[in-house]
């Protein structure tokens, strides 16, 4: 399974194509939908919230509620189009109309953004307007990767394998505390993500009002926050997804690849991460038992992945996001054309997405079990690969 996706930020909207999906694979726009809300809730997020209600429309490869094993084609409509259908018009403008010329000057942008893509994308496209990268650079482009990756989901719901995420650090507050045990089971998993999924910061309800109470307080500053978010694939996860044979088959590498492909994460842990750095071996690995003749761990410090492949226990990852670069207290910057000192741009934003960077995160995460899924499994329909994986169909 691999996607691809295009669409600029205030074009007319979103274009998504997953290509590799078997064939009948339960899948309605509903399906997607409900990610495509998760992403939008938070507390602390901005005003193109209040714009955009996503909704996806399948335009391909899906028949009577199932997949057809052809390429699935998706659109997301932007609503804030109606508001840029001059400056942001697919076909040509006439330029001598003084007021066209306006609306495109008054939505040039040659005022550099510090922590955005504006300069290095200016400079390789040789540019002397920053629109363009701004576009295309927008965390609104992680609208089509929750929708790709809600389709994944689907397919990784067949084999009874899950992935979901919390927050569990904004700004500093609320990384001293685990909030988890150390080998749950199924059961407590789903438990928790329930509890998450009932605020809008989507964190552990004992830690809701630290965090609450912290971005209160960066947006009467005028300042932004990241945070930390855990992203746990759960249920059925077969023993071997990834493999140890080549560097770019490890599947910490792909899931760390992808994850570090989000706007904003700027670092990635599997399992205890970090912490293993700080500690003698023997508290880090995992040990064998032997439960009523069965092989069982005494706890997970390696987050489910060993030698570049999973070893059938919870996979566990963190995301780390930096604040957004985007301030309404604005950043010293350079005009890109003229050379003078100025004060960056502002283009709306949020005081706070991490909430939203957690779901982004479990969708790609999500993208790289079900491709590795279909490797190690492969089949054209649901049902083959069911049955390669030794499971009945539900």
């Amino acid at each position: 399974m691999r996607f691809l996706t295009a669409g600029e930020s205030h074009g007319p909207g979103l274009t998504i194509i997953v290509e590799g999906m078997p064939a009948d694979v339960p899948l309605l726009a509903a399906d997607i939908d409900r990610d495509l809300a998760r992403r939008q809730v938070g507390f602390g997020r901005g005003g193109r919230m209040s714009i955009e209600t996503d909704r996806a429309t399948i335009r391909g490869g899906v028949r009577l509620g199932r997949t057809m094993g052809s390429p699935i084609a998706l659109t997301l409509e932007n609503r804030d189009f109606i508001n840029w259908q001059v400056p942001m018009s697919v076909a040509p403008v006439d330029l001598d109309d003084p007021e066209v010329a306006a609306q495109l000057e008054a939505k040039k942008i040659t005022r550099l953004r510090p922590g955005h893509a504006d300069y290095p994308g200016a400079i390789k496209y040789g540019l002397t307007d920053v629109r363009n990268i701004l576009e295309r650079s927008s965390a609104r482009e992680t609208t089509s990767r929750v929708a790709a990756g809600a389709i994944a989901k689907q397919l990784l719901r067949q084999f009874n394998i899950h992935v979901h995420s919390q927050v569990v650090e904004i700004g500093g507050v609320g990384g001293d505390a685990p909030l988890r045990p150390e080998l749950p089971d199924f059961a407590e998993w789903k438990a928790l993500f329930e509890q998450v999924e009932q605020n809008d910061l989507r964190c552990h309800p004992a830690l809701y009002e630290r965090l609450r109470e912290r971005i209160v307080e960066a947006a009467k500053g005028s300042y932004t926050l990241g945070g930390v978010v855990e992203v746990v694939a759960y249920g059925d996860i077969p023993v071997g997804l990834g493999s140890h044979t080549h560097y770019d088959r490890r599947i910490d590498g792909l899931l760390a690849g992808v994850l570090m492909s989000v706007h904003t994460v700027k670092a990635v842990e599997v399992g205890i991460g970090t912490a293993a750095a700080r500690t003698i071996g023997a508290e880090v690995q995992d040990e064998f038992v032997s439960v009523d003749g069965e092989i069982a761990r005494t706890s997970n410090h390696a987050g489910g992945i060993e030698g570049g492949m999973t070893n059938g226990q919870p996979v566990l990852l963190r995301a780390y996001l930096k604040p957004l670069p985007t301030m309404r207290k604005p950043l010293k910057s350079v005009d890109l054309v003229s050379g003078e000192s100025f004060e960056a741009h502002y283009e709306r934003s949020d005081t706070c997405a991490v909430a939203a960077g957690g779901v982004i995160c479990e969708a790609m995460a999500a993208i790289v079990l079900a491709q590795e899924l279909q490797r190690k499994f492969g089949g054209d329909s649901l049902g083959e690969m069911l049955r390669h994986a030794g499971r009945s169909p539900s």
